[in-house]
């Protein structure tokens, strides 16, 4: 039996290169909560919690996450054999309600004990394993300024980093942000796919206008324009509109992946491991999307490069992965916290290699970012631009 011997739980704060602008809020940096998990051998595992804007975005934030590990999930691994992962994550579920970030925090810990005890990677322990290396990265153009997007789009395209760029709107009027939609499309012409997230900021009536325009000017797909609740709006939308609807804040797990596509109410999920639950339960996900005939976005809560390594060891396993990934949140930051940095280029994300994980902490990074330490303080989000 494994067991757990040691447990660390903390939040670092790492500035972001400008602010990222959301419907909801504007980040100036991202707050991750990092787990270590060491068991009785001395193997360690790490994992990571990570939301996008504290609270502005999901019921989870940072210290709701850290509290949620410390408070209620340790006491129960600590009566668990931790080798058994889908075992003690069961228990943790029967212990805890919700809190869907922490448990995929925890879960991508003890998944990367188990690896490197096997010596395999995570994705070996996920749906019959790998069966790419490499992944398609899109990146977030949410500046809100036309001029300055196109400007970074065509810096990404130069430097061969990026070729897929989503777009935040929401904040304006809806013509006014498909007149900036537009100007990129037209812009980056089709040597990019151009996409948008509208973060549910329109009712269904502006949906529709939006998502017909949308069309027109170029773009490929839009990202959950409506909230998320209104699944029979969003079939609607869905049947009606040429552009795909994607789903993302609608999308919580399994269970919210069968009601989608039940209702025939999204063309594309938003695939991420946090907001379904963890590793196993993003699979299970993507099975659905599978058997429904819904295509898979790899999305990303904005996570830093622990929870984007574990991201890539899941959307590795995934054999239809037809819109790519946004697994960008790393390059969002001014500072890498790992030994060596995930492998970005050629458009593309190569999925971490060797036992786990396959990713080292740079200590003293870490140590500097720490939200514990003695120092000056990080104001993560402000609200609006």
């Amino acid at each position: 039996m494994a067991t757990l011997s040691r447990a660390d739980t903390f939040i670092v704060d790492v500035p972001t290169i400008r602010p990222h602008v959301l419907a909801m809020a504007t980040m100036h940096a991202q707050s991750m909560v990092i787990v270590r998990l060491t068991d009785a051998d001395g193997i360690e595992g790490v994992g990571e919690g990570t939301t996008i804007g504290g609270l502005s975005y999901c019921p989870e934030s940072p210290e709701s996450i850290k509290s949620a590990i410390d408070t209620y999930i340790l006491p129960v691994l600590k009566t668990c054999d931790i080798a058994q992962v889908g075992a003690t994550m069961a228990k943790v579920s029967a212990s805890v309600r919700g809190n869907h970030f922490a448990k995929c925090a925890v879960e991508s810990a003890l998944l990367d004990i188990a690896g490197k005890r096997l010596g395999v990677p995570v994705s070996a322990l996920i749906s019959g394993g790998a069966r790419r290396d490499r992944l398609p990265v899109a990146w977030t153009l949410a500046s809100g300024d036309t001029g300055r997007d196109i400007a970074e789009g065509e810096e990404m395209l130069d430097r061969r980093r990026h070729r897929i760029f989503k777009l935040k709107i929401g904040k304006r009027a809806v013509r006014d942000d498909v007149a900036h939609v537009g100007a990129i499309c037209k812009a980056l012409g089709d040597r990019a796919s151009i996409r948008v997230d509208v973060n549910q900021n329109w009712s269904a009536t502006q949906a529709s206008l939006g998502m017909a325009m949308l069309h027109d000017v170029g773009c490929d797909l839009v990202e959950q324009p409506i909230a998320g609740d209104d699944i029979a709006a969003m079939a609607r939308l869905t049947a009606q509109q040429t552009i795909p609807l994607m789903a993302d804040e609608a999308l919580h797990g399994p269970r919210s992946a069968l009601r989608i596509a039940s209702a025939g109410a999204a063309d594309v999920l938003a695939l991420k491991i946090a907001q379904s639950g963890g590793l196993f339960a993003a699979a299970e996900v993507a099975a659905i999307a599978a058997a429904a005939g819904i295509g898979l976005y790899g999305g990303t809560m904005l996570e830093g490069s622990v929870g984007t390594a574990a991201s890539a060891h899941v959307f590795a396993t995934i054999p239809h992965l037809a819109w790519g990934t946004e697994l960008f949140g790393p390059l969002l930051q001014t500072e890498e916290i790992l030994r060596e940095p995930l492998d970005y280029r050629d458009f593309s994300l190569g999925v971490p290699e060797g036992p786990g994980l396959g990713i080292a902490f740079d200590e003293d990074k870490l140590a500097f970012f720490r939200r514990d330490r003695d120092g000056p303080r990080l104001h993560p989000v402000s609200a609006g631009a």
